[in-house]
């Protein structure tokens, strides 16, 4: 339990009557939306909420008129060091912050990158995310695939975001360049899980959880396509299992991709393009949602980074090539 020294501020309050009735949880989440109903479930756990002076559970009902009373424990500073690690700014207010995440760079810190991480960079750029959950990170994108990411940058804002990530109420569309031709686009409807065997992997599985892409063709190849993929759900490598699983692996990809794919008679200059690409050609292109404070609808969108349109580039003078052949 936290004690009373470790406390930031009390908060109190009479429950309105709005709220008679609810459960104490629903209640205070009701009454203090800037605070996650998570986070105020662990309050009331920790004994840090109290009713008419006495701690009660969660699903304890309140009635109007009741006093409650919330010890609000001091935020927890993150370990992570800052790192002076430049970023790719694409939005910014006092609530959030949209960035544009190069390949190469890790979201969060772990097995293997316990630093050098997006995370890190933020820490830096900002000091004040340092109390944040994840410095304000609500969702990310592999190491090396590209693009828009958003951060909140209080609890506000947090909390807003990932209540619209959970509704699916923030779109991500992506581009990607599958070692397929498909004719047309299609949804695929598969549970994500672990992988059985090795467990860095992620694969489809009835065990797994709910996961849905949405995909579409954009340009055709001779034996490629460029696709775009909206995300219903947000699993682990769900783009890249799903594509994979269906029979179009992203091209590079090193973990569900297959062998190499280089289309027949092509030139120099495309194989080495194709060798070249040692990545999952994947980029997270356009991201949409409403800002968490005046719920105002904002939309980005970023090109895809050099290595990837150089891809497109030398698929498009090949098929170009050959059709004039």
């Amino acid at each position: 339990m936290v004690k009373p020294k470790d406390m930031l501020k009390q908060i109190q309050q009479t429950i309105p009557e709005k709220c008679n009735g609810f459960r104490l949880d629903k209640a205070l989440a009701t009454m203090f939306d800037q605070y996650s109903r998570s986070t105020i479930q662990h309050w009331i756990k920790d004994g840090l909420v109290s009713l008419d002076g006495q701690s009660e559970g969660q699903k304890t009902k309140v009635m109007e008129g009741q006093t409650v009373i919330i010890n609000v424990p001091e935020p927890v500073v993150t370990e992570s060091k800052a790192q002076d690690i430049p970023l790719d700014v694409v939005y910014q207010d006092e609530d959030i912050l949209v960035i544009n995440k190069p390949a190469g760079l890790v979201v969060h810190p772990g097995t293997g990158n316990p630093d050098s991480t997006l995370l890190n960079a933020l820490l830096h750029f900002d000091e004040s995310l340092a109390v944040l959950p994840r410095a304000g990170i609500i969702h990310r994108i592999d190491k090396e695939t590209t693009g828009l990411l958003v951060i909140g940058r209080n609890e506000l804002a947090v909390k807003q975001l990932v209540e619209a990530m959970q509704e699916k109420q923030i779109r991500r569309e992506y581009l990607a360049v599958i070692s397929t031709q498909i004719v047309a686009g299609g949804t695929i409807d598969a549970p994500i899980g672990r992988h059985s065997r090795e467990r860095t992997k992620m694969a489809v599985s009835n065990r797994g959880k709910p996961a849905v892409t949405h995909y579409r063709v954009e340009e055709k190849f001779r034996t490629h396509t460029l696709i775009r993929v909206i995300l219903e759900t947000g699993r682990t490598h769900q783009i890249r299992v799903h594509m994979s699983w269906k029979g179009h692996p992203i091209t590079g990809d090193p973990v569900y991709g297959k062998r190499l794919h280089v289309p027949p008679a092509s030139s120099e200059k495309l194989i080495n393009t194709l060798r070249g690409f040692k990545r999952q050609a994947l980029h997270a292109e356009t991201l949409a949602l409403h800002h968490p404070r005046s719920g105002e609808l904002l939309s980005w969108t970023v090109p895809v980074p050099p290595d990837m349109q150089a891809l497109i580039d030398a698929l498009r003078e090949d098929k170009q090539e050959h059709a004039s052949a």
